[in-house]
């Protein structure tokens, strides 16, 4: 059996593109930065992300369907340090001095001037481990700018 350890290693050798997954869950909002985050489909637009099955956002997520998705710039690397800090408090406090707005089919909290965002339903849970994977189907494409690069995680850091 391979350890902890030697998992992580080895699979942070693979690049994965910086998401930062925002809901809002009654007069609060809620969000955190994501690496396994994917396409799944095309007809309908589907993604999934995984969000571990102990964290307050996989709560919030089976009692809130619809979030948002913005994929972090490579220029808004802070930001997705703010969004992975332990102990972090409500994205509300985390975006006052970055642009935003909210989607209007997700209610979610979306930070502007990334390559894109996302407004997603959720249509699907299922438990893999310590995480879960939500499969959404995506509502609407907030925005899309092919202009800014994307923030990339690899074997622990950010590129």
């Amino acid at each position: 059996m391979i350890s902890p350890a030697e998992f992580t290693e080895a699979v942070s050798a693979f690049a994965s593109g910086v998401v930062l997954v925002t809901v809002r869950d009654g007069r609060d909002d809620i969000g955190t930065t994501v690496t396994a985050f994917a396409s799944v489909s095309l007809e309908p637009p589907m993604v999934l992300v995984s969000i571990g099955a102990e964290s307050y956002l996989n709560e919030v997520l089976h009692r809130q369907d619809r979030w948002a998705a913005t994929v972090v710039g490579a220029d808004q690397r802070a930001l997705a340090g703010r969004f992975a800090a332990e102990g972090r408090p409500s994205a509300r406090l985390l975006l006052a001095s970055v642009p935003h707005h909210r989607g209007p089919r997700s209610d979610a909290l979306i930070v502007e001037g990334g390559p894109a965002a996302l407004e997603c339903e959720t249509r699907q849970r299922v438990t893999a481990g310590d995480h879960v994977l939500f499969i959404a189907e995506v509502l609407a494409v907030d925005y899309a700018d092919p202009a800014p690069q994307p923030l990339i995680r690899v074997s622990g850091r950010y590129r």
